[in-house]
């Protein structure tokens, strides 16, 4: 999942930071959520199903190397992370220190109940996520690394990510043109998804 961009994308939406992330870990029904969380994990999966069908995604995800075919997907989310970190400043009026700070809190306040709708494996990222303090390293290269290590855990072809960083690094034309030119587009249309939220998705 790429993090920094579904938290961005929840804060322009204004929408539920922790839920636009938990999407990516829950499998319970979205009708049986929490209502204050359901319109933030259906949002989660209209962003999640834009980015994997669009042209341009899909376009350069086939310009990674064949054997990375695999983990082309993410990939893409960790140099989109990079690039919307990288270039902040045009896409948020908070600086991104400050953003991050702001996120960061919001997301212990949603860390702080665990069950199906509050998953541990993702509250344990909460955790490392604060620690370490991904949401500001994304612009610099330890943070593609550091998102790419994350990334590799518990993935059944962890090995694929060793030395993916300087295929991002070969590949930064590609990535930060689809990037540059896709991004816009999902701004607006979670905007959109927002204000056409169904009913019982919406909170009270």
């Amino acid at each position: 999942m790429n993090i920094l961009t579904h938290l961005h994308l929840a804060e322009i939406s204004k929408t539920h930071l922790g839920a636009n992330l938990a999407g990516n870990f829950i499998t319970a029904p979205i009708e049986n959520a929490p209502r204050a969380l359901r319109q933030g994990l259906w949002l989660n999966n209209e962003i999640n199903q834009l980015c994997a069908t669009h042209e341009l995604t899909q376009e350069l995800m086939a310009l990674f190397p064949t054997q990375l075919t695999s983990i082309a997907t993410d990939l893409m989310f960790v140099s989109f992370d990079h690039y919307l970190a990288f270039y902040w400043e045009e896409y948020h009026h908070l600086p991104l220190p400050e953003f991050s700070q702001k996120a960061y809190a919001e997301l212990a306040q949603y860390a702080a109940k665990a069950d199906e709708y509050h998953p541990q494996p993702y509250l344990n990222i909460i955790t490392d996520m604060h620690r370490e303090d991904w949401l500001n390293n994304y612009a610099t290269p330890k943070g593609i690394q550091q998102a790419l290590a994350q990334r590799a855990k518990g993935h059944p072809q962890s090995a694929l990510f060793s030395g993916a960083d300087k295929i991002l690094a070969k590949m930064q034309i590609e990535t930060e043109t689809a990037f540059r030119t896709f991004y816009p587009q999902l701004m607006a249309y979670t905007r959109i998804w927002s204000r056409k939220t169904p009913i019982d998705y919406l909170p009270e």
